[in-house]
Order: C-alpha cells, then structure tokens, then sequence
C-alpha cells in the first residue's frame, strides 16, 4: 500500500497542494496527500503536537516546513511512547517537481518502515 502524507499548515498554500493535484491528474502514481484544515478533526491552526497525533492515528507522513519546531515536538511525540510515520521537511527554494517526485518514489517504492519515527529533509 502506497504511503500516505499530510500537509501541514505551514505548506498549505505555498504551491506544493497545487502541484500535487496536477500530478494526481495524471492518474499513475497517486499522491494520497490531505491538508490539515480539510479533514472536520483537524481544523486550522491546529497545534503541531496535535497535527503528530493525528498523523499518527491516520497513518500519515507529515509535510512540513517549520524546521524551528517541528523536531522538537517529534522527539516529545516520540519521548511520551507515541509512534510517527514520519515528518518531511522540505527544504528552502526546493523546486515542487523536485518534491513531487520524491513523494512518488518514497510513496510508492519505498517501505513505511524505513521513514517510522524520523525527520527526514526533501528533496
């Protein structure tokens, strides 16, 4: 089953959901990619520690770019027994096409197991 990801808030206009759907139009490789704010229990302004839990609950890689905080509520995440699928942030002046195609392979050719309880930084 291909990977699951979440677009945190600090992404959620930037582009990358834009470039996410045009691929998904092309109907091979599917990014199953949600926002918080679309989901009714996980509204705007939602805070980090809680967006880790539902990620978790929902089996979803979290898509971020708040490299200042989102490690730190990872590791307290990760500290109080809970499990993440994981947190990718994107890095500063990354290309979308860069970050899409990430997705697509990570999505889809990789294992859950290798992304589980990490930060990793795309593309």
């Amino acid at each position: 089953m291909p990977l699951r990801f979440l677009l945190d808030e600090s992404i959620r206009g930037d582009g990358l959901w834009q470039a996410i759907r045009h691929h998904n139009r092309l109907g091979v490789d599917v990014i199953d990619a949600v926002r918080v704010g679309d989901p009714p229990d996980l509204p705007l302004g939602t805070p980090d520690p809680l967006i880790l839990a539902w990620a978790e609950r929902n089996d979803r890689i979290v898509l971020s770019r708040d490299v200042r905080t989102m490690p730190g509520h990872l590791a307290g995440h990760l500290q109080a027994g809970n499990h993440s699928p994981g947190v990718f942030l994107i890095r500063r002046r990354s290309a979308l096409t860069l970050i899409v195609d990430f997705l697509v392979e990570a999505a889809h050719r990789s294992p859950a197991s290798s992304w589980a309880n990490r930060i990793e930084f795309i593309p």
